[in-house]
């Protein structure tokens, strides 16, 4: 029979007390808040730790932005949309393939090469002429990331017509967002909020002890960006959110909304019921895709998508047939929902 003996007594009093005391020091622990501007947006950055890690957090941010910013003119995504051929390093790899395998589950809706089109309806959002259908058809001509290629190895992406854009601004903030939290996790950061551009990955706990939660705005046709007014709000712990949507950027010309949102299939702005897409994922480039394709496929399309991606959860707010708003919501995100 096993017998307890002072030494053995002592060394379980002395693993209780380390356990309690590094409890106590991770309870004690401040939490660190930072912000900025990167990827042309906000940033705001909260994580438990007893020294500030902003600078490794901005070193780590600027490589994503290297790679994919259409603002920084030495990117790789800068230097490919001017014609040249650029090394792609593995960062730029890792997106560009995840941006493909998107591109190919929503059949086309989520599509890197769509600027020409957005950049043309943009400018005629602003000045009010609208291209017509010869020049959307001319546009297309550049657009599908099916026509692009890797050679060499993966090390060189090249494009069939020089006049082709790569645009990740549907992506790269979510991808900036895992790599942000990949970095604190390197750190030993256990308890953590990072948030570029309303894209967002959590971990632990915040603050206030309690699950991170996360605000889903309500679509109120707000084309200044002032309206902060919630839908509802997300408890999210371990998981990465994002949400597109396009209440915010419109424009109405002869009776009609168009949409900023641009179906790549089609040259067109889109025109459907679906007005805000939430998504939950393992990591927010995921999200951050799938968000913005489920604004290209619309309410039922979407829902298909879902069902053969159950890792994917998703929080969607539309019209009904009275012009109403509804929502619907994976049933396995039930539980997250803090009315």
């Amino acid at each position: 029979m096993f017998r307890l003996t002072y030494k053995h007594i002592a060394f379980l009093l002395f693993l209780i007390a380390g356990t309690i005391y590094i409890a106590y020091q991770q309870h004690s622990m401040p939490y660190q808040k930072d912000s900025g501007f990167i990827f042309g947006t906000v940033y705001n950055i909260s994580y438990q730790s007893d020294k500030s890690l902003k600078a490794e957090i901005e070193a780590e941010m600027k490589r994503v932005d290297a790679e994919f910013s259409m603002f920084n003119d030495s990117s790789t995504v800068s230097r490919f949309n001017r014609g040249e051929r650029p090394r792609l390093s593995k960062m730029f790899l890792e997106v560009y393939k995840l941006a493909f395998a998107v591109n190919k589950e929503t059949e086309g809706a989520f599509d890197i090469t769509v600027a020409p089109l957005v950049n043309a309806w943009g400018f005629g959002f602003k000045s009010k002429i609208m291209p017509d259908g010869r020049q959307v058809d001319s546009l297309r001509a550049m657009v599908g990331m099916k026509k692009l290629t890797l050679v060499e190895n993966d090390s060189i992406l090249t494009k069939p017509d020089v006049r082709m854009m790569l645009d990740f601004s549907a992506i790269a903030k979510g991808y900036g967002s895992d790599c942000v939290a990949r970095l604190l996790r390197e750190h030993g950061v256990k308890n953590f909020m990072v948030e570029i551009g309303g894209e967002v990955v959590t971990q632990g706990i915040s603050p206030k002890r309690l699950p991170w939660r996360i605000g889903v705005t309500k679509p109120i046709e707000d084309s200044l960006q002032t309206s902060q007014e919630l839908q509802t709000v997300l408890n999210v712990t371990d998981r990465a959110m994002a949400t597109s949507g396009n209440y915010r950027n419109f424009y109405y010309q002869g009776g009609r909304k168009y949409a900023h949102t641009i179906d790549p299939r089609t040259g067109y702005p889109v025109q459907h019921s679906l007005l805000s897409s939430t998504v939950l994922a393992d990591n927010c480039a995921v999200a951050d895709a799938y968000a913005t394709a489920f604004m290209v496929l619309g309410f039922e399309k979407t829902k298909e998508i879902l069902e053969r991606h159950k890792e994917l959860m998703a929080y969607l707010i539309y019209t009904d047939n009275d012009g109403n708003y509804d929502v619907w919501f994976s049933p396995s995100l039930k539980d997250k929902i803090n009315e």
